[in-house]
């Protein structure tokens, strides 16, 4: 299969190209910038501005799309920095739909990256695919609504929209912070605690990403999450002990508050939660390799206690 990838030369898409070429796939990676390292002979990297329907645009005749164009969030709620998210991923989106627009042979599947946070701050209601978004934060639900908007209609035989939970995977911003704070002693649950997360080991990832390439029943939104979210007073404790240490105090919602004014973060990111279930996947029998956060959490830091 010939995989187009745009937004490969982040994080989680050069996960996804060398897992993917491991099987055998073509690899096309969609980049501003010249690849410097040997992952360049995993795929072959073809420019485009990410704005502009150019020379690349053949490279999607045929084949499989995959979206994971966008800056990371994990930045102050600004209005300047969520139109700086927002456009990040609606360019490169619309530029990629214009192009499959022209083509004689549409991409055979287009899988559009998108996020759980699209749901806001849920609460504990169970939310699986057929959940309707909310209005907000716009630096979450916001964002995200205007990504699927990009892409919706985009010329191809299907498409899959993959709302991901946080994926959590060695050498990552996401896991470093959380598994650092829980080293240095900061491992308490945060707030209340109660808020759920929805998170997917980098492995499970992957396999979801091969089975909406393959499996052509598969369209429309599917949740790349564990069937198993969890309070985030469980995740904290479940860091304290996959690095071996003991209990931490509770951080104060304020306090959170004020810590990410100088991390440069959103609050939101650690105060809202939702409850995020992979019924589709589920009902489809896929098969998750690690369900529960605990051995995720043992395979991913193991070597790093």
């Amino acid at each position: 299969m010939k995989v187009v990838l745009a937004g490969g030369s982040g994080s989680l898409g050069r996960r996804v190209a060398a897992d993917l070429a491991a099987r055998g796939d073509d690899i096309v990676v969609l980049t501003r910038k010249p690849i410097t390292s040997n992952e360049h002979q995993l795929f072959r990297p073809v420019h485009w501005d990410g704005l502009h329907v150019g020379s690349w645009a053949g490279e999607l005749s045929g084949a499989a799309v995959i979206n994971l164009a966008g800056l990371l969030v994990d930045r102050r709620p600004s209005t300047k920095n969520v139109e700086l998210l927002t456009r990040s991923r609606v360019e490169p989106t619309r530029a990629l739909a214009e192009a499959a627009a022209g083509l004689r042979e549409p991409p055979s599947v287009w899988i559009q990256m998108s996020t759980l946070a699209i749901y806001g701050g849920r609460g504990d209601e169970v939310l699986d695919e057929t959940a309707a978004p909310a209005d907000g934060p716009p630096q979450m639900a916001g964002v995200a609504r205007a990504w699927e908007a990009a892409a919706a209609g985009a010329t191809s035989a299907r498409q899959v929209v993959l709302r991901t939970g946080v994926v959590f995977d060695r050498g990552t911003p996401a896991l470093d912070r959380l598994s650092g704070l829980a080293r240095w002693g900061l491992g308490g649950r945060v707030a209340s605690g109660r808020q759920w997360v929805s998170w997917l080991h980098i492995d499970d990832y992957l396999a979801i990403v091969r089975t909406v390439l393959d499996d052509s029943s598969m369209s429309g939104v599917v949740h790349a999450t564990s069937p198993q979210p969890v309070r985030n007073a469980e995740l904290m404790s479940s860091l304290r002990r996959a690095v071996h240490r003991p209990w931490s105090p509770p951080t104060p919602a304020a306090l959170v508050r004020i810590g990410a004014v100088f991390l440069r973060t959103d609050p939101a990111l650690a105060l809202l939660g939702r409850r995020c279930v992979p019924t589709r996947l589920t009902n489809a029998g896929f098969h998750f390799d690690y369900p529960a956060l605990n051995a995720a959490l043992d395979d991913l830091l193991r070597a790093r206690t």
